[in-house]
């Protein structure tokens, strides 16, 4: 079943397909805290508020904000679904240099985190499986 990206019945899925799949994904060696802005969302009030934490080692995703995250990313909906879901690097980075994604904080740790981010096939099946359900 297909959810609309960052909804909570999305969050709920993608949590349950990473939840089954922790034991096999290589820890995340770079901590970060980051929150998510997505404006223009074409449900509820339009912007949702997310956050990315992988402080435990691993990628937790979830509605609301924290407090001092190292970083903020602000940009459209279509934008991050693309960047969060499609994982495409030239197509986020067309995003940033044309000005579609706002970062605040420490973009060096953002930079760290897609260097660090497992790239295995064990991750590739699990990227997947959240493409594969998201709308």
């Amino acid at each position: 079943m297909s959810h609309l990206f960052l909804s909570d019945e999305w969050i709920i899925a993608a949590r349950g397909i990473r939840e089954r799949h922790e034991a096999n994904i290589p820890s995340i060696p770079t901590t970060i805290r980051i929150n998510v802005v997505a404006v223009g969302v074409p449900f509820g009030e339009g912007t949702v508020r997310a956050h990315i934490d992988t402080t435990d080692g691993g990628l937790s995703m979830d509605l609301g904000s924290l407090e001092n995250p190292d970083v903020t990313v602000t940009t459209d909906y279509e934008t991050a679904r693309q960047l969060f879901v499609e994982q495409d690097p030239a197509t986020t980075m067309q995003a940033f240099m044309g000005g579609k994604i706002k970062v605040e904080g420490d973009i060096t740790k953002v930079m760290a985190l897609q260097m660090s981010m497992p790239q295995d096939d064990r991750a590739q099946v699990v990227a997947a499986e959240i493409k594969a359900i998201t709308a």
